[in-house]
């Protein structure tokens, strides 16, 4: 019901706002201080299209910005060693005609290799995050633990612990046949009507982790 109201938020700030990324701001303010906020937030982020590295100015769709350049200081990453030449030789007077030309020539393949190579990064430290939380979970098979589904599918559905840990809790372990909805992303079951959708809280045991394929196990309890 906390979600279903959530998105009613959503469908009303989508009707009454000319400006889309303020859509998201409103959203998020909607659920502000509720108990689904983390979940909604966690939600919208999956929602949106994984930032890229762009050489033509575009408006920063999160900070809803029509102008925008990203750097940090001190630099961290080679598209802000970048934009500090850039910048440092447009403030000194010496960003010349045959260097514009040269960059107009070479800052877009520069900014899809970094856009390549930053993804490949993301990637490589979200598979030894999973790697060490289901390391973790090894000494703790047998134990229970409250949390909340956070992705339902047509094989089961997955829960995310306080400890941001996430496994699923497979069809096959459950007592009925479940359909699944696609469009409510829920499962109902035919004997018995239990239905389980996002954001509905649950009590789990843990009774499976594999390192190799980096996955944990539920079962309801």
């Amino acid at each position: 019901e906390a979600l279903k109201e959530a998105v009613g938020h959503f469908d009303y700030v989508l009707k009454g706002s000319s400006s889309f990324p303020m859509t998201y701001r409103l959203l998020l303010e909607a659920v502000a201080g509720k108990p689904e906020q983390a979940l909604i937030q966690r939600l919208t982020l999956r929602s949106l299209k994984r930032a890229r590295y762009s050489d033509e100015l575009d408006i920063h769709f999160g900070l809803a910005s029509k102008y925008y350049c990203h750097f940090t200081s001190p630099i961290r990453r080679y598209p802000d060693l970048c934009i500090h030449r850039i910048i440092s030789n447009f403030l000194e007077n010496r960003l010349t005609e045959e260097k514009t030309n040269a960059l107009r020539d070479g800052l877009h393949e520069v900014a899809d290799h970094c856009s390549q190579t930053e993804r490949r990064a993301d990637d490589c430290e979200k598979e030894a995050v999973k790697y060490k939380m289901t390391e973790y979970m090894l000494s703790r098979i047998g134990e229970q633990y409250d949390g909340f589904i956070s992705s339902v599918t047509s094989w089961g559905f997955y829960v995310e612990l306080p400890n941001m840990v996430e496994g699923m809790v497979s069809l096959k372990t459950l007592d009925d046949n479940y359909i699944f909805n696609e469009n409510e992303l829920s499962l109902t079951g035919e004997r018995k009507h239990i239905k389980y959708s996002i954001g509905d809280k649950v009590k789990i045991k843990v009774v499976r982790a594999d390192v190799q394929t980096r996955t944990v196990d539920f079962e309801l309890v």
